[in-house]
């Protein structure tokens, strides 16, 4: 039987990701069967660039802390080795960046996660993650009105022309 000291330490960790998962914008669960030391490494160093960490936490202590704050909708997704990203900011960022990294990674997959509260798929994350991100949005947006912008000022210097011509 465990002693109460090891079972407080675990009520601990349980409440500590509970509270962190309470915080978070985006929580991903991956399959990370597969990878190397070095692939991880490099992965982690990804994530901290978006503003997001990456965790392997026991399913049973993920569950706990999921209940905890009321989450039940991933519970069928913890089984096998399962490790955690958590990103405070922006979603899309580090969505990409395990998604890339699981094109490049034939064992690792991703099993679902909750975006800004919703639970989602897996091919809803990996969707999401095929969007542009927000500053290549920006720049199409950009083009667009400086392209409709130099049309118009080429239109007007025709009537100019035209006009002086008469």
């Amino acid at each position: 039987m465990a002693s109460e000291n090891i079972i407080k330490q675990k009520e601990e960790v349980v409440k500590a990701l509970a509270e962190r998962l309470k915080t978070a914008k985006v929580i991903i669960l991956t399959d990370y069967r597969g990878i190397n030391v070095a692939d991880v490494t490099k992965l982690r160093a990804d994530l901290r660039n978006a503003n997001s960490e990456y965790k392997v936490i026991k399913n049973n202590i993920i569950k706990r802390a999921l209940e905890m704050n009321g989450e039940n909708g991933l519970d069928d997704l913890l089984s096998g080795p399962t490790a955690i990203l958590m990103g405070d900011e922006d979603y899309l960022e580090p969505s990409k960046v395990i998604y890339n990294f699981s094109k490049n990674n034939d064992f690792y997959k991703i099993k679902g996660g909750i975006i800004d509260g919703k639970v989602m798929t897996a091919e809803e994350i990996i969707a999401l993650a095929k969007l542009p991100s927000k500053q290549d949005l920006l720049s199409m947006l950009a083009g667009a009105l400086l392209a409709n912008i130099s049309k118009l000022a080429v239109a007007l210097d025709q009537v100019k022309a035209q006009k002086e011509a008469e």
